[in-house]
């Protein structure tokens, strides 16, 4: 199956050596995405893993358009029961980079009608279209007359990880924060120290590094349990799987001229079991 990891311009290096580890196949950078291939269990654990990711996207289709009409066809061509329930609502996210198409939620529009007239004509029925928190997200991407139209597997960005309480002004993205921490090379081996620690995702994605605990466990759910294909089972295991943690035997500090941002550093990194 092939799969596309979103992230920040700078750190697609950083995801390619993270979906690496993993061990994903043929794996090929682009501007601020990895495409990949893997299988099911790849999947989970990429959600469950990837630190620099913001979402895992898996490809369904893709096609050349040049026009909203080529879009709408091509997408009802897709056996969309083999991946949602006509009582599953979705919502279409578009991201597009073409002169042929100007506007990114004209492109969604039509994919949705798609989608729904799908249904409609095999089984007399739509989907509902839900904008927050629906099963089933759906991603259409369009590179000059390229589209590639994918499920996102993740849901909520990746970046949300679970365990920040309660945040300070503008904290940092955790993938980002993640991204610059494995940009300069430490992986637990000295004592680390954040002099603005902020609200302290620094420090807990530093302690999440070293412990080498996958960010995804604090995630209540991800997009993919919706699926039709989810195997729970599988997904458990590789969940509670916990043999690739290691000891830290250094230590991580944190200073902040604001004593709230202190506490509430402390709050966040006791709410991450650190």
């Amino acid at each position: 199956m092939k799969y596309v990891a979103k992230t920040f311009l700078g750190l697609e290096d950083v995801l390619c050596d993270e979906l690496k580890a993993l061990g994903a196949q043929n794996i090929r950078k682009e501007r601020r995405a990895v495409s990949f291939e893997g299988d099911l269990s790849l999947m989970y654990r990429t959600n469950i893993w990837l630190r620099t990711a913001s979402r895992v996207l898996k490809t369904i289709r893709s096609f050349e358009a040049s026009d909203a009409d080529t879009i709408y066809r091509e997408v009802k061509k897709i056996e969309w029961d083999e991946y949602m329930s006509v009582g599953q609502t979705f919502v279409v996210n578009a991201t597009v980079y073409s002169d042929s198409f100007r506007n990114s939620q004209f492109v969604s529009y039509r994919t949705k009608d798609a989608i729904a007239d799908f249904f409609n004509e095999k089984y007399g029925k739509r989907p509902s279209v839900r904008l927050t928190n629906p099963d089933i997200y759906v991603n259409i991407h369009i590179s000059n007359n390229q589209c590639t139209v994918s499920l996102d597997s993740s849901g909520d960005s990746l970046h949300k990880r679970g365990y920040r309480s309660v945040q300070t002004k503008a904290p940092i993205n955790e993938a980002l924060a993640a991204g610059m921490i494995l940009l300069s090379g430490w992986r637990g081996d000295s004592n680390f120290v954040d002099f603005m620690c902020g609200s302290g995702t620094l420090l807990i994605e530093a302690a999440l590094i070293a412990l080498n605990i996958p960010p995804g466990i604090f995630r209540k759910q991800f997009a993919f349990e919706k699926w039709n294909d989810f195997d729970a089972d599988l997904f458990e295991e590789i969940l509670n799987d916990d043999s690739e943690e290691r000891d830290f035997r250094n230590k991580i500090y944190g200073y902040d001229l604001s004593a709230k941002a202190i506490e509430i550093a402390t709050q966040n990194i006791k709410s991450a079991g650190l």
